[in-house]
Order: C-alpha cells, then structure tokens, then sequence
C-alpha cells in the first residue's frame, strides 16, 4: 500500500527525550524550557519517550521501565499532566518543530488497566496463563492482536493523543504486532491529518529468533507498508559488529546498497548511532577525530537523523531508565556541540536539495561520501578507523568546506 509520506522526513533531525532525565525538575515543564535550543540545534521532530503510567507489579529499580505502561490513556503524574504536555506541544509548534510520542502496542505492564477489564485481549501460555514473547521482559504481558476489539481500543487511544496536538508516534517494537492493525491505524487517523509514523524495526536475527517460535515478527520492508520511517537496526548489526572487531565496514556499506535497491522507493531510513536502547557512541568511540567523522558519516546517510539527548555533548554514560538519573548537561563538551550543530545543519541541506548518493570505501576504514543535485555536488572523504596509513587516489574534492565539518562543497 504506497502512503503519502511526507517530503521533508527524507532529511529530517529528530531529537529523543527521556522527560524524567532531561532536566532537574524531570517535567514536561523541564523539556519545554529547553525547546528553543534544541531547535536551534536542528531539529525537527520531538520524540518523547513513555509519557504514561509505569506499572508497579515486577517492577524494575525504583522507578520501573518506562516500556511498562499501566494506562495508554494518562500521563504519569511525575512528568506534569495534559496541560503542561499541552504547554510543551504548543511551544515546540511556535518553534516549528513536531512532537510525537513512544507508543508501546506490543505488551503492557502486568497491572495496568487492560489487564484488569480486558485479559481476553492477551497472549495465553499452554496453560491458560498470560505470558509474553521475550521472557526477559519480565515485568510485562504481550498483548494479543487477534481480537479485533483490541485494534478499535488502540485505535481510539491514538486519536485522543492526536487530538491534544501530537503529531504521530514512534512504535515501539513495531515489528511484534500485526501489520494489519498499523495498516489500519494508519487508515483510520490519517484521512484529514499529516500523521507521522516511525516504527522501531528490529534486528535480523530477532526477527528470525521469533519467526522460528512461531510469533509475528516483520522484516524492514513489509513495515514499510504502513510506516514512514523505521529504524537502522538490520543494517546498524554490520556497525556494531565493526565496533566491536567483529567485522568489516564494507558489509554496512554492502547493506546499505540492498536497502536503496530492495525496499520500496518512498522508503526513509532513521539513521543513529546511539539510542537509548545502545551504548553512547562517545563510549564507544574514545578518539574524538574519529568519533567526529563517525558523526559526518551517519549524518550524511540518506534518510532522517537521529539524535539521543546528550549525545550533542559527547555524553559516554548509558542513562538507567529504571532510576532518577540526570544528564550532566553541565560538564559535556561544548566544542564537539559546535562541531554537532554545524553537520546537522550542512547535512539536513544537502539531503534536502540533492538526490543521488553515493558511497565507497577507498581503503578499509576510510570512506568517500558524494551526494548530487541539479546544480549542486558534496563530497566527504572520511577516516573512520583508528588505524595510520595512506591513500592512493585519482580523484580530488576541491572545494569550499563547510563550516569546518570536512564536508566540502564540490566545484564542477
């Protein structure tokens, strides 16, 4: 089913929150008073991660998983409530920037208040009891999609969000739950609205791992049915192996050719390379010329960009989500943020006014990025690995860089 997905997603920046770890008061209250940074910044689209009710039974650490929602329809009382969500939605739209929300359709906390009036709507064991796919999700229950009146419930769940001024959702494992259902959502909510739908794909072995066990578990490209943008998670598993010494760079890059080739034109990748679920890339990456080049890089990949809050600052601690932990917005890097904002900017320009991409690794490790329009031509050359050496080349990118990110402006 082709679906009219908006142009300007194709270059998007869109900014991840934790609410509860973005500020001192951990509010909404906390995220608006820093919107117009993070417009400035370049974004484009808030994503604000769980909003809702954590459950109590099972939790995890003193605050439970963000991902164990009690009630799809409330807002936990220690970010603030519908009016100080309101206040942040308002203010990021006099900013020109979107906001959209977590939605977790896959399961729900053990308690939360589908369990209570609906336990019909479950996954059963062979014994009768809920249960869930993932056995170390262990303090929540999956929801079973075969109930039809599950899909109207959510359904309508969507449309309050909508209605409040949330401009579309980022799915939650997206590709546990049935196609048909996002299909219909999709139907249902986008008729007189733009409505933004990202969906959290999974890596190839998880989809194998679950298919095998007899669940539903959807690739990239059938997601693309009814989403506009899913995750970099089956050709992200080529980088993590590469950072890890586990692999070759020209295997991501090898994806990267299927992805353009095998996926349906319209397409949009969210490229990262961090996220809240993976270690911090400045973690993972100490050398700081390196790491800068690994940001060119992933921000000139075709399709959106995504930003995990603090990642701007080179932050190297993974966040505990099940405890009060707050950025250390204070003590971050605020040259490599100047260097950050600089390639959002360039990158977003030039994904925006051009339409072919090209990529090739000259030696291992070290990488040529060139992207064209009808008038215009970048070119990048890129050292992504650690190890010394030279280049032999029968080219050159002579050009104006631009605001000293090593993108340069090629002249023709």
């Amino acid at each position: 089913m082709a679906w009219n997905t908006p142009e300007w997603l194709k270059y998007a920046v869109i900014y991840e929150i934790y609410v509860p770890g973005h500020s001192q008061s951990g509010t909404f209250e906390g995220v608006t008073a820093d919107l117009e940074r993070i417009r400035d910044l370049g974004a484009d689209i808030i994503w604000l991660m769980p909003i809702h009710p954590i459950g109590e039974e099972g939790r995890k650490g003193s605050l439970g998983s963000p991902y164990a929602i009690k009630d799809y329809r409330g807002i936990n009382p220690l970010l603030g409530d519908e009016t100080s969500l309101k206040v942040l939605i308002d203010r990021a739209h006099a900013l020109g920037m979107k906001v959209i929300i977590d939605v977790v359709y896959n399961h729900t906390a053990k308690d939360s208040v589908l369990v209570k009036e609906h336990p019909d709507w479950f996954l059963r064991d062979s014994g009768g009891n809920l249960t869930r796919k993932v056995a170390d999700w262990s303090d929540i229950y999956d929801l079973d999609y075969s109930n039809t009146a599950l899909w109207d419930y959510q359904i309508e769940t969507l449309d309050k969000w909508l209605t409040i001024g949330i401009d579309g959702f980022r799915c939650d494992v997206a590709a546990l739950t049935r196609l048909e259902f996002w299909n219909k959502a999709r139907t249902v909510l986008n008729r007189d609205r733009e409505v933004i739908w990202l969906a959290e794909s999974v890596h190839k072995g998880f989809v194998k791992y679950l298919r095998d066990r007899g669940y539903t578990a959807h690739s990239d490209p059938e997601l693309h049915q009814a989403f506009d943008l899913t995750y970099d998670y089956d050709g992200f598993e080529y980088l993590e192996n590469y950072f890890r010494g586990r692999g070759e760079l020209k295997e991501y890059l090898k994806y990267l050719y299927l992805q353009e080739t095998l996926y349906p034109k319209e397409a949009i990748k969210l490229r990262f390379l961090e996220n809240h679920d993976q270690e911090r890339i400045g973690a993972v990456i100490s050398n700081q010329d390196i790491l800068r080049n690994w940001v060119v890089f992933y921000c000139l990949l075709p399709g959106a960009t995504l930003v995990w809050a603090g990642q701007e600052i080179s932050t190297r601690k993974r966040t505990d989500f099940f405890e009060r932990e707050i950025l250390d917005w204070e003590n971050g890097d605020y040259q490599f943020y100047g260097f950050f904002k600089n390639v959002l900017q360039v990158s977003k320009e030039i994904k925006k006014n051009c339409n072919r991409f090209g990529i090739e690794e000259l030696k291992p490790g070290v990488v040529k990025i060139n992207w064209q329009g009808l008038n215009e031509e970048y070119g990048a050359v890129l050292k992504l690995d650690w190890r010394d050496g030279a280049v032999d080349t029968d080219f050159a990118i002579d050009g104006e860089e631009l605001m000293g990110t090593g993108i340069k402006r090629v002249k023709r």
